[in-house]
């Protein structure tokens, strides 16, 4: 399943859109003056994974991956995008560690 495209956007800028969105970026402690996580190396981003919300950084070029753009899909889904919580997989963290492993 892909990412649904808007008719208006290149799907960089709607995945830029939904990085943004599902952040939950500010200026406060950590962030940098445009917003970002210091700790999150350029062209990744952080996503929350399983009951206890652990933290992973992911290159951006999972977002090319159907089998991630299935995960994406799930949290809209189950999540939404417009929330303060940051980017939530809604799946185990095992499972997400073994396909990310595959990804890489």
């Amino acid at each position: 399943m892909a990412i649904r495209k808007s008719s208006k956007l290149p799907q960089t800028a709607v995945l830029k859109q939904i990085l943004k969105r599902c952040s939950s970026l500010g200026k406060r402690q950590g962030y940098d003056e445009e917003g970002l996580p210091v700790d999150v190396p350029k062209g990744h981003f952080p996503v929350y994974v399983g009951e206890k919300r652990s933290r992973f950084i992911v290159p951006i070029s999972f977002l090319t991956h159907p089998e991630f753009q299935s995960l994406l899909q799930r949290a809209e889904e189950e999540f939404g995008f417009d929330h303060d919580m940051g980017l939530t997989i809604p799946c185990e963290e095992v499972v997400f560690r073994s396909l990310t492993s595959m990804l890489r």
